[in-house]
């Protein structure tokens, strides 16, 4: 029996136009309550494969009649016979999810964020199953990307169709939840690839130094502006792009912080991103428009399906940016510190070159929900 599946594209542009859209999860209670898909107009029911094999008629009656529903499994496997089940017992409109939530976490978004200087774009790629944001700006057929993810074909295609040649690359730090793309993307398209030197733990492979007063133009027009800002690690650096933008990196997402322990330095680490957030951060520009490297919740994405805000309304509504009692400020994010990233260590050492682990562990390390923010 053939039976009709939908992309990790199609399913994500539906999400992100807030569409309506109904999934049934038949993974395990424990992997689902973990990760699922997630959207502002996402209604879900997880029912275990082996449950839908033994009480077909009794889940049928649980599904809504007037909607399309998608079926999700681990890898697209287990699914495609949940379809045909639930087909079989007279479920007209139902499709499976191809590649299941593996092709889900690697599935990227670009979406444009605005115009730049003298005929240039700025783009947002979303990591919809990951909660990673990535950034490329184009300028007079230059490119530059920020925090790239592993799937590094995405921004070469990207480029390409957009007729632009990808000349720098750039991490703001050493990340530990998600294998960076960053170095690999600048070896295969011949690109300078920037890292920040404190972050620096040992990594195995040369770089240029990203750091406070680095400057980058792309194009001749569009100017990428360096500055130190500690805190999420010792080393993060955020930018400042064309005068409008600020890419904070894991210091300051939408709606929360980034976190301060994912090298077992929190104690250290957690006056410096006071001090950026309260102190270097809110001498800025409140106009800058900040662009994170991660979100948090569906909630934080726009009506235009873009993760964006201005610093003013961000020190307004953000929650964190609130206590100003540094004693206070430290037991708002140490008693608040979530579970650690799958692997983070293993991430953190790829990262650096010190692991090279082969595609499939690569996935399998990165698998499960975005833990960033405190």
């Amino acid at each position: 029996m053939n039976v009709k599946s939908i992309t990790v594209q199609e399913l994500a542009r539906k999400i992100l136009a807030n569409e309506d859209v109904f999934l049934l999860d038949i993974r395990k209670e424990e992997d689902y309550n973990d990760w699922s898909i997630q959207g502002r107009n996402v209604g879900s029911m997880n029912i275990p494969f082996k449950q839908l094999e033994n009480e077909t008629e009794y889940i049928k009656k649980q599904l809504p009649e007037n909607q399309t529903i998608y079926v999700v499994c681990a890898k697209g496997i287990s699914s495609q016979k949940g379809v045909e089940i639930l087909e079989e017992a007279g479920v007209k409109d139902i499709t499976y999810l191809e590649g299941g939530m593996t092709a889900w976490s690697e599935h990227l978004e670009p979406m444009k964020i605005g115009d730049l200087s003298d005929g240039g774009e700025l783009y947002q790629f979303i990591r919809i199953g990951k909660g990673c944001l990535s950034y490329m700006l184009m300028a007079n057929g230059e490119a530059a990307v920020i925090d790239p993810v592993r799937m590094t074909a995405t921004y070469k295609n990207f480029a390409e169709e957009n007729d632009s040649t990808i000349k720098y690359v750039l991490d703001t730090h050493l990340h530990a939840d998600h294998i960076s793309g960053g170095k690999t993307l600048a070896e295969q398209t011949e690109a300078e690839y920037y890292f920040p030197p404190k972050d620096d733990e040992g990594l195995t492979f040369n770089y240029s130094k990203l750091e406070d007063g680095t400057t980058i133009t792309v194009g001749s027009s569009v100017q990428i502006s360096a500055f130190y800002s500690p805190g999420h690690t010792i080393g993060s650096t955020s930018l400042t792009v064309d005068n409008k933008y600020l890419m904070t990196g894991d210091i300051l997402f939408i709606d929360s912080i980034g976190r301060p322990d994912l090298a077992g330095k929190a104690d250290n680490w957690v006056d410096d991103l006071h001090q950026t957030l309260y102190g270097l951060y809110e001498d800025l520009s409140k106009d800058l428009i900040v662009l994170p490297a991660h979100f948090g919740e569906m909630k934080e994405i726009n009506d235009d399906g873009t993760i964006q805000d201005n610093l003013e309304n961000i020190y307004k509504k953000n929650d964190h940016l609130q206590v100003e009692d540094e004693e206070k400020f430290r037991h708002l994010v140490m008693d608040n510190l979530p579970p650690q990233p799958n692997s983070h260590e293993e991430i953190r050492k790829t990262n650096m070159g010190k692991n090279n682990p082969e595609e499939d562990e690569r996935r399998e390390m990165e698998a499960g929900p975005n833990r960033c923010a405190v």
